[in-house]
Order: structure tokens, then sequence, then C-alpha cells
């Protein structure tokens, strides 16, 4: 199966909710897949970082939408719906894996990042340490499809926990103290896994895309 594509099986409709009409706003459940499937395995893969979980995130997703629709608000698009649903699936998945986890362990810096910040942990500057300038239309930049492609690469790279913390925090804009509740870690631990991990994140882009 291709990385940026999903056609997960669909959740079994029972008879009787075939023939029921489904809640105004959403479309025929077993639709769902062929509307919204790749979409969905493609937010699930670059937050969870694995195919056979963001597949069966996804799956997950669908059977509790089915279970849950005729609570289904009008006001929202069907996506969105489905959106916030698999984004709660991925918070539950992030808890089980720090029940699974050790206890966290402050980790050095990998060798490529030695030396590239002063004791208060900020960029040394000019080159080669300090880091490279995008440019004014950087914004923009992040928009392009080589972008996502190079951060879900770049965010494989990250140590686990790294990762969560910097996917929970600034694309699931999760507010800081539910985070550490997700993943279970303290004040202070926390703004170093996020602080490690945008700076791994930075070279990283740096070298794959920017420099590409």
């Amino acid at each position: 199966m291709a990385e940026d594509s999903v056609h997960p099986e669909a959740p079994t409709v029972p008879r009787a909710e075939a023939t029921e009409p489904a809640p105004p706003g959403l479309s025929d459940p077993r639709e769902w897949v062929a509307r919204h499937g790749d979409y969905l395995y493609r937010y699930a893969l670059i937050r969870v970082r694995d195919g056979t979980t963001a597949e069966d995130l996804v799956q997950d997703t669908l059977l509790a939408a089915l279970q849950s629709k005729d609570r289904f608000a009008s006001e929202f698009p069907e996506r969105s719906w489905l959106t916030g649903i698999l984004r709660h699936k991925i918070y539950d998945h992030f808890r089980r894996l720090n029940r699974e986890r050790t206890v966290f362990q402050n980790e050095s810096l990998p060798e490529e990042l030695e030396g590239r910040f002063d004791d208060l942990g900020h960029w040394r500057q000019g080159p080669p340490l300090g880091p490279a300038d995008w440019g004014p239309d950087a914004a923009a930049l992040m928009q392009r499809k080589e972008f996502m492609l190079a951060l879900k690469q770049c965010l494989a790279k990250l140590p686990p926990r790294c990762a969560d913390a910097f996917v929970l925090r600034e694309m699931e804009a999760v507010e800081s103290e539910k985070v550490q509740e997700i993943l279970g870690i303290t004040a202070a631990n926390f703004w170093v896994l996020l602080h490690r991990a945008r700076m791994q994140l930075r070279l990283c882009l740096e070298k794959s895309w920017l420099g590409a």
C-alpha cells in the first residue's frame, strides 16, 4: 500500500442501519471510505508515523462515527466531524504508548546538533552553525506538498516522545497542560522535548528540503 493512499476495509453496516436515511448533512456511511479514507489516512500517518497504526486509527474512527452518526451536528462539515473523531483516537493512541514506555529520561543532543547552541540553548549565529535563512516566502513554501513529505520523513527520525510532543502541541494545537497529561510528563520534560524536537526538525528540514 502506498503511504499516501489507503483503502481500509469499510465497517460492516447492519442491515437495519443500511436502509435508514443518514442524518441531514451526512452521506451514506458506505461511502465514507471512498470520500474520506485517503485524507484521514494521511492525517493520521504524519502524526503517528506508522502505516499500520494509521490504518487502524482510521478504521476505529469510521466505526465510532457509524455508531454515533445519530448525534451528528449538521452545522459541521462531514469531513471535519470525522477528523475530530480521529484526533481523539490519536490522543488515546499516545496515551496507550505512554503507559507502555519507560520513565522519561533526558537524552543528550544528537551528535549533529552538538556545538550549534550556546549555554542558554540559543542557536549560535552565523554559518555554518546557525540556522539557515528560509527567505521571505517561508510560509508559502511550507504549504507545498514537498514540505509535508519532508516533514513526515523528519518526524520519523525524532525520538518518539519528541515527535509526539511536537505533533500534539504544534500540529494539533493542544494546550501544553493537556499534552503533558496525554504523554504523562512534567512541564519541564515537556519543554525539553518540544525544544529538542524543534531544533532537530529545523536542521533536518534544512538538509532534506531547503538543501534539496
